[in-house]
């Protein structure tokens, strides 16, 4: 791979991962409620969850999807169901950082739901399947290509995670009253709100 092509990756990756999003949506309200070193299990979740989604576009699912108009559409109306669901958990937690449901305090709770979130988006696995092959040249060895290209992809997306999950923390000190409190939860469940219905409108 050339580096004028790697540097071209590096460089779209970054502003696509930096884009909000549901994952990073996810770790600024976890960042806020958890603190970043407990944050890290639902990172771990959008990882592995990532991981799967490039996995399965590898293996062909994204031009299913991509041909699939109900699997497509299925798929979506499941990860903005739970993307509504987290909206209006946040919207119930009023004055508490706490969300409602006791057991996202733990963490294999807050991993499950980063790899859900992560899992739930079939526009990703489009993504993976339309992006990435781009910057893979058919005339090199593929094996070497996709390593440069999957690990550069993930120290990109984990750092973007860091920062948000950073910035979330550095919003919690923020938070000293009920009432800031309550507009974070406000605020956050709108932005799942919005995020959801994008989704569930998303076209293939």
């Amino acid at each position: 791979m050339s580096l004028q092509i790697w540097l071209a990756f590096i460089a779209t990756t970054c502003f696509i991962s930096a884009t909000p999003g549901p994952n990073m949506l996810l770790m600024i309200s976890h960042g806020a409620r958890y603190g970043w070193r407990a944050t890290t299990a639902t990172m771990a979740g959008t990882i592995v969850g990532l991981a799967l989604l490039l996995s399965a576009s590898a293996m062909g699912v994204s031009t299913i999807l991509a041909a699939s108009a109900l699997l497509f559409t299925a798929l979506k109306i499941v990860g903005a169901l739970y993307l509504l669901y987290l909206g209006y958990q946040c919207w119930n937690a009023g004055s508490q950082l706490s969300l409602p449901n006791a057991n996202a305090d733990t963490a294999r709770a807050r991993f499950r739901t980063g790899l859900t979130i992560a899992l739930s988006n079939p526009k990703a696995i489009l993504f993976a399947g339309a992006f990435l092959p781009q910057f893979i040249n058919p005339n090199l060895p593929q094996g070497p290509q996709w390593l440069i290209l999957l690990s550069s992809f993930f120290v990109i997306e984990l750092s973007w995670q860091l920062i948000y999950a950073l910035g979330g923390m550095s919003l919690a000190r923020w938070l000293a009253s009920g009432q800031r409190i309550k507009a974070f939860n406000r605020s956050c469940a709108l932005a799942f709100f919005a995020v959801g219905g994008a989704l569930a409108f998303a076209k293939r």
